[in-house]
């Protein structure tokens, strides 16, 4: 079995999920919210979906449960466009802006480990 297989099914999943709520749901109680991460267990029955939302604390409770509304919507629209034998069942959550955070620093270190160290680096090991 393919061992990346995981990741892409979670990035298709959260590409495609964060065109359908930005673009083509029509639920006024949906504000601005982002798709931030896909979290699928390893049976692939189940789908956590972690949002970025904007707004006041009522607005996002809104909205995660507007989307929790709207999930067979959603599984069947993604069931239909990423032509999955088994979609998984979707559960959303916000995410904390302090686990935002600390993927971003996680991020900026992986960025920073690949990068090839400076010229004036270099002269000082040789």
């Amino acid at each position: 079995m393919d061992p990346y297989r995981h990741e892409r099914i979670s990035a298709s999943i959260r590409e495609e999920l964060d065109e359908l709520i930005a673009y083509e749901m029509s639920d006024p109680r949906v504000g601005e919210a982002t798709v931030t991460e896909i979290l699928i267990s390893s049976d692939y029955r189940k789908a956590v979906v972690r949002l970025a939302l904007k707004g006041t604390a009522k607005e996002q409770a809104d909205t995660v449960e507007a989307l929790n509304h709207a999930k067979a919507f959603l599984k069947h629209e993604l069931t239909d466009r990423l032509q999955l034998f088994k979609t998984p069942d979707l559960y959303f959550e916000a995410a904390l802006a302090a686990d935002l955070a600390a993927k971003a620093a996680k991020i900026l270190k992986r960025i920073e480990k690949g990068r090839p160290r400076g010229e004036s680096e270099k002269k000082s090991i040789s």
